[in-house]
């Protein structure tokens, strides 16, 4: 199999373009690369598709930063090209050239197939949800209550009051469009816009529903579960399909961003997949070893201190971290809890203490050598 060209490459814009530099680039590969241009040119056809597998993924801000990330692995190795249709391609047009769509048939004189209706879309809603470290830890189901634009029960979301589809708009004949000729550097061509009358839909509502003013929404509340994976990070956003705004008529409902924030904790310090607590020895301790007990997210545990323990020196306990996941959501293990060592200088002593210490000041397995001092700083610096 051949190596997927850099989509930066394919459509000739640097790394740092921005998004209507990206459009105006694709529209002119579009315009070249048209099979109506070049009909029966394979290698046209090709162009044309791997354009517009670029550009769905540029134009896209989230895949664009998995794709500047991690390449073409990062969005799954195939987009516009070899995951869409023709059909799914020319509909990109009615965006990048606005209104319903460019007719390239008619622009071409390739007499393509006209656009279906305009079917709405609702628009996104962005929510925040803030997490424990624990809820972070095994993942959880979040109920949330969410004010968004809801189908009109009253007309059925038809916008009429009569829950009727609506009468064939007199302008466009139900097409959803309208057509007007225009002289272009190819000649005289055919622009095709969205109807004034409808807006696109190819129907109008006469009797309108009183309750929604025949939009077939209303504004109201929806309490909306979110089902948010183990390991996720703060700055992350999910997305809930189908749970934003609904659209107009009976159209397609937009969807919910969901922007995860973590709540400080008050034991452990997060970093990526691993947990870092901070423990302070006494001295005997320290000196001598013995037992402590130490915070997890699952509870506390007792572990062992070495007798002689240095400050700066880091414990690890394996698997008690947070879970991995990668950028598609699939999780790969599971982070570590990393404990740095601290030791406890009191800084007043009593007289029977001060005397105990003066008493080691002198001894020769208390007081550091050369080697000893070497070692040290070795093992907390590197």
């Amino acid at each position: 199999m051949a190596q997927k060209r850099d989509y930066y490459e394919v459509l000739g814009v640097s790394k740092s373009a921005t998004a209507e530099e990206i459009k105006k680039a694709y529209r002119k590969k579009a315009i070249q690369f048209h099979p109506d241009k070049n009909p029966g040119d394979k290698q046209a056809e090709e162009k044309f598709k791997e354009a517009a597998e670029a550009y769905e993924v540029l134009s896209d801000p989230q895949k664009r930063q998995r794709y500047d990330q991690f390449g073409h692995a990062g969005v799954g190795g195939a987009a516009g090209g070899h995951g869409m249709s023709m059909e799914d391609i020319f509909s990109q047009f009615g965006d990048i050239f606005g209104g319903v769509g460019f007719d390239f048939g008619d622009f071409f004189g390739g007499g393509r197939a006209s656009h279906s209706q305009r079917v709405r879309r609702g628009t996104d809603l962005r929510v925040k949800v803030r997490l424990t470290l624990e809820e972070i830890a095994t993942g959880i189901e979040k109920k949330i209550k969410v004010r968004k634009l809801v189908d009109c029960q009253a007309c059925n979301s038809t916008g009429s009051a009569d829950r009727s589809a609506g009468e064939t708009c007199p302008t466009c004949k139900g097409t959803g469009r309208t057509v007007r000729a225009q002289r272009g550097i190819f000649g005289m061509m055919q622009v095709q816009e969205e109807c004034p009358t409808c807006h696109g839909e190819g129907k109008i509502i006469k009797n309108k529903c009183p309750k929604c003013n025949g939009e077939g929404v209303i504004r109201d509340e929806e309490i909306i579960s979110i089902n948010i994976p183990a390991g996720v990070m703060g700055g992350m956003q999910l997305t809930v399909q189908n749970k934003g705004n609904a659209a107009p008529r009976g159209g397609v409902p937009g969807d919910l961003l969901v922007l995860i924030e973590e709540e400080p904790h008050k034991d452990f310090v997060r970093d990526n997949n691993d947990l870092i607590y901070n423990l302070l020895l006494d001295m005997p301790t320290a000196i001598l070893g013995g037992q402590v007990q130490i915070p997890t997210l699952t509870g506390d545990v007792k572990i062992t201190i070495a007798p002689g323990t240095q400050p700066g020196k880091v414990l690890r306990m394996r698997g008690k971290g947070l879970p991995a996941i990668d950028q598609f959501g699939r999780n790969y293990g599971t982070g570590d809890l990393l404990i740095n060592v601290g030791v406890y200088i009191p800084e007043k002593l009593s007289r029977d203490e001060k005397k105990m210490i003066e008493q080691l000041q002198n001894s020769p397995n208390i007081v550091p050598g050369s080697s000893d001092k070497k070692n040290f700083f070795k093992n907390l610096f590197g």
